[in-house]
C-alpha cells in the first residue's frame, strides 16, 4: 500500500540508514514516497545519493525525495519518523554528565534522567515542538513516531503542545530482555507475551504469558531470572543495580543498570563511575563506526565501485517503526511489547497525562495501550517521583520559566538542593547558551 513517510533527521548516519534498511525489506510499502529531511544540507545530500542508488538496486521500490524545507517535506505525510539531536551530541552529553557531578550530584550517565537528562530536555524539546506544530498544520492525521531522547519528556511536550496529534515513542531497550527470555525459559519468542510497564528507561516486567495457552510464566521467571542472568552479567545492562532493585522491589527492571540508575538516588551506590564514562565513549565509538562505514560506501559510489547488492540488501535494524506502520496499513493486528504513549487509563495509579512505556496493540483502527490497572505501590511510588520531575520540566520549557527550570533540577533525587540546582543551571546555561531556551 502506497503512503508518504517522512524521515526527520535523515542526514544522521546512525538513524537514516537503519530506518531505510527496514523500509527496503518491506514489500507492503512498495510504491510509497520516502522523504528525507534534514537541516544539514551536505549530510542530507550524501544520504540521498546513497539511497537513490539503493533504490535503483531494488528496482525503484520507492519514490525517494529529499529537502531541507521541513514544511515542504511534511505536506500530505501519513507517517513521520523523528530522530533529531541538537548540536554536538557527545560533547553536550559529556557536559550533561560532568557539570552536575562537579557541584556534588551523584547522577550517573545524564542522558534521560537526573539533572543531565533535564538539560538534555531543555535543548531538544523546543525544536521538536516547532516540528509538531508544522505537523499539526500540514498533516494532522499523520502518526508521529519519535526516537529522540529523553523520550518520555519529549513525548509529553508533544502531547501538551499538540494534544490531538497521534504520537508514539519507540525505544529498543526492551531488546536485551527479549533476547534472554526465550533461552531462560526454553520457549519460542513467538509464543511469549511480555507485559512491561513503567517509564522509558525506567520500566519493570509486570507480566509474562505463554500464548495461546495463557499460562502465567511470571512465577517461573522470577524464580530463575537472577541466577540465569548473573551468568551473563554486563556492566551496562543487567548487573548489580538491576539485581538489587529486583530483590528489593520484587519486579524485574528490564532497562539495564546504566539507564535505571539515572532515576535513583542510590544509583551510584551500585554502579561504577568509569562504567558510565565508558558507556558514553562506547556509544560515541559505535556511532563513529557507522559513520565511517556509510562514508566508505559513499566513497565507493563516487568512484563508480558501489557494491552490486548495495548496503541495504538484507537484515533488519531491530527497531519497530516499520513493523508498526505495516500493521496499520495492512490491518494485520499485532502486539508490541514496549511503546511510549500517554497513560490515559492504562495505569490507574500514575498521572493520566504521563507518557508511559507499555504494551500496545496495532491495527488499521490505530494504536491502543493494553490496560494494566494499579501497579504495586512500591513500583508506583518510584515512578511518581520521576513523573513529577518530567511534569515540571516540560512546563518549564513550554513557559520558558527560569524558576520552574531550577525547581525541576532541585527536586530531582540526584540534586536535592536549590543551591546545587542554581549552580548547575547557571553553568549549563552559559556553556550551552546556543541551545538552551531563553528562560525568564
Amino acid at each position: 500500500m502506497e503512503c508518504k513517510i517522512v524521515l526527520i533527521g535523515a542526514g544522521s548516519t546512525s538513524f537514516g540508514p537503519s530506518t531505510l534498511l527496514d523500509l527496503f525489506q518491506s514489500e507492503f510499502l512498495r510504491g510509497s514516497t520516502i522523504v528525507l529531511h534534514d537541516i544539514d544540507k551536505e549530510q542530507l545530500n550524501i544520504i540521498y545519493e546513497l539511497i537513490i542508488t539503493e533504490n535503483k538496486i531494488h528496482n525503484d521500490k520507492f519514490i525517494i525525495e529529499h529537502t531541507t524545507n521541513r514544511r515542504e517535506a511534511l505536506k500530505g505525510a501519513d507517517f513521520i519518523i523523528n530522530s533529531i539531536e541538537v548540536g554536538d551530541r557527545f560533547k553536550l552529553w559529556r557536559e550533561d554528565y560532568e557539570i552536575p557531578r562537579k557541584y556534588g550530584s551523584k547522577q550517573i550517565l545524564g542522558e534521560c534522567g537526573g539533572p543531565g537528562g533535564t538539560m538534555h530536555a531543555f535543548r531538544i524539546i523546543p525544536p521538536i515542538v516547532d516540528i509538531v506544530k508544522d505537523v499539526e498544520d500540514l498533516c494532522p492525521n499523520a502518526l508521529f513516531i519519535n526516537f529522540s531522547n529523553p523520550m518520555a519528556r519529549v513525548c509529553l511536550a508533544i502531547k501538551r503542545t499538540t494534544p490531538n496529534l497521534k504520537v508514539i515513542g519507540l525505544c529498543h531497550q526492551i531488546g536485551a530482555l527479549i533476547f534472554y527470555i526465550p533461552q531462560m525459559l526454553n520457549k519460542n519468542l513467538k509464543n511469549l507475551k511480555l507485559k512491561p510497564y513503567g517509564l522509558n528507561h525506567f520500566g519493570f516486567l509486570m507480566g509474562l504469558e505463554e500464548t495461546p495457552s495463557g499460562i502465567d510464566l511470571m512465577p517461573r521467571f522470577n524464580k530463575i531470572a537472577p541466577e540465569f542472568l548473573k551468568k551473563y552479567e554486563d556492566r551496562f545492562e543487567f548487573s548489580s543495580l538491576t539485581f538489587e532493585v529486583f530483590k528489593r522491589f520484587g519486579y524485574f527492571p528490564y532497562v539495564g543498570d546504566n539507564h535505571l540508575g539515572e532515576y535513583l538516588q542510590f544509583g551510584e551506590e551500585f554502579t561504577k563511575t568509569q562504567d558510565m564514562v565508558d558507556w558514553i565513549n562506547r556509544t560515541e565509538n559505535d556511532g563513529e563506526k557507522v559513520y565511517r562505514k556509510v562514508m566508505r560506501h559513499y566513497k565507493r559510489l563516487k568512484e563508480g565501485k558501489y557494491l552490486k547488492k548495495g548496503m541495504l540488501s538484507k537484515g533488519i535494524s531491530g527497531e519497530r517503526a516499520v513493523p508498526i506502520i505495516e500493521a496499520m496499513i495492512t490491518n494485520q493486528p499485532s502486539y508490541e511489547s514496549a511503546v511510549n504513549i500517554p497513560n490515559d487509563g492504562i495505569i490507574d495509579n500514575l498521572p493520566q497525562d504521563l507518557i508511559i512505556e507499555c504494551p500496545i496493540t496495532v491495527s488499521e483502527a490505530g494504536i491502543r495501550g493494553v490496560k494494566w490497572g494499579n501497579l504495586p505501590k512500591n513500583i508506583a511510588a518510584l515512578l511518581r517521583i520521576e513523573a513529577s520531575i518530567q511534569d515540571l520540566c516540560v512546563e518549564a520549557i513550554l513557559h520558558k520559566s527560569k524558576d520552574l527550570a531550577i525547581a525541576t533540577l532541585a527536586i530531582d533525587p540526584n540534586v536535592g538542593s536549590f543551591e546545587m540546582a542554581e549552580q548547575i543551571f547557571n553553568e549549563m546555561r552559559e556553556t550551552q547558551k546556543d541551545f538552551i531556551p531563553n528562560f525568564q
